[in-house]
């Protein structure tokens, strides 16, 4: 089964595919919320097991920032670290998202597709048009969020080699939630 990423505003298509699994994503607990926050908030930054280490300022979300290559053996489930809580409405499997994004392999850090390269403006898609680990990595996040989400074979592409993405690989995502429709 083929799922693709259409990006709005630009000729570039991101073709996301591969088998499925119903596992929810392992996550880290966002802090709790204040009500007096008015921007989004960073959450706390423990080592989170299988997430590599970013670029940048990952905190600045106005910024690109991407998984740099991972350490030991890459994770067999879904794993999801929040860097910046936003605010308001959650995505849930059945929205469309508006994200800005990186994508790197878990095994060396190679960036294989990064929505920045295209500007600012961010990609617009069902969460139901995409691969199952990058749909349940994204959903429960709020506007203005930052998550790095890692995807095992399994929930992304499998076996079959895609692009510039070699069979089998682990792919990690930095993506910024911009909206939620």
């Amino acid at each position: 089964m083929r799922r693709s990423i259409v990006v709005a505003g630009a000729a570039a298509r991101c073709t996301l595919a591969g088998c499925g699994s119903s596992a929810p994503p392992a996550t880290t607990p966002p802090p709790a919320a204040s009500s007096a926050a008015v921007s989004p908030v960073p959450a706390p930054s423990p080592a989170v097991p299988g997430v590599p280490a970013l670029t940048g300022n990952p905190t600045d979300v106005t910024k690109q920032s991407q998984a740099q290559a991972g350490v030991g053996q890459p994770p067999t489930k879904l794993v999801t670290q929040d860097i910046v809580v936003g605010k308001g409405a959650a995505a849930a499997l059945a929205n469309t998202v508006d994200v800005r994004y990186t994508g790197t392999l878990y095994s060396d850090g190679t960036l294989f597709d990064s929505s920045w390269s295209r500007g600012n403006e961010p990609t617009s898609f069902p969460l139901n048009g995409v691969v199952p680990g990058f749909a349940e990595g994204i959903a429960g996040m709020q506007p203005g969020g930052r998550r790095v989400i890692v995807i095992p074979p399994a929930l992304g592409y499998g076996n079959q080699a895609t692009g510039p993405i070699p069979a089998g690989s682990t792919l990690v995502f930095v993506v910024d939630l911009v909206g939620v429709t």
